[in-house]
């Protein structure tokens, strides 16, 4: 009898310590819950290197907008988002800058309203240059770019100002997250 309950309990030890790692394999095989991602924007992979566009050698963060042919209200929302979330980094701000980027196709319309913000850089770079940058990537977003002038994440534009305002939100706790977990820039 002493030997049976010994059976039972050593069975007993065995599934209580077993059966969790078990679950936990077949959870990560079989993907049954989300994977912990924190990051509101589209995390790019590979990241894009963009050194050769970003004429800066500051180390800093930098939100990054390029200027499209016709400024519409997406267009729009973005430079007010953008204007939002440098004044709303505040501290922070001296780690952050904004970098609009202008080509030969860029609307001429908004650039005294870009100009006119704080803490923004405006680039002037080719098209080709720009295209050859982001390669397969849609540039109508706002992307931020590391310290080291990769681009990290991106924000797809929208036209509703309600939604841009929201998407303003998720760029500025992406940020704020980077800026507390970075030591550079």
């Amino acid at each position: 009898m002493a030997n049976e309950s010994n059976k039972n309990n050593l069975m007993l030890m065995i599934a209580v310590f077993v059966l969790p790692v078990l679950l936990a394999y077949f959870a990560l095989k079989f993907e049954w819950f989300n994977e912990a991602s924190t990051n509101k924007g589209e995390l790019l992979q590979p990241v894009i290197e963009a050194g050769g566009l970003l004429n800066t050698s500051q180390q800093k963060w930098h939100l990054l907008y390029v200027i499209p042919a016709s400024c519409a209200q997406s267009c729009q929302n973005a430079i007010y988002s953008i204007k939002q979330i440098y004044q709303a980094t505040g501290k922070e701000s001296d780690r952050v800058s904004t970098l609009f980027i202008q080509t030969e196709g860029s609307s001429n319309d908004v650039l005294s309203e870009v100009l006119a913000l704080p803490g923004v850089e405006l680039i002037q770079k080719s098209e080709e240059n720009v295209n050859k940058v982001f390669n397969n990537t849609n540039i109508n977003a706002i992307f931020i770019t590391d310290t080291m002038h990769n681009v990290v994440l991106r924000y797809p534009t929208t036209a509703n100002a309600e939604e841009a305002i929201m998407d303003s939100r998720n760029i500025l706790a992406d940020l704020r997250k980077l800026l507390k977990l970075s030591r550079i820039g």
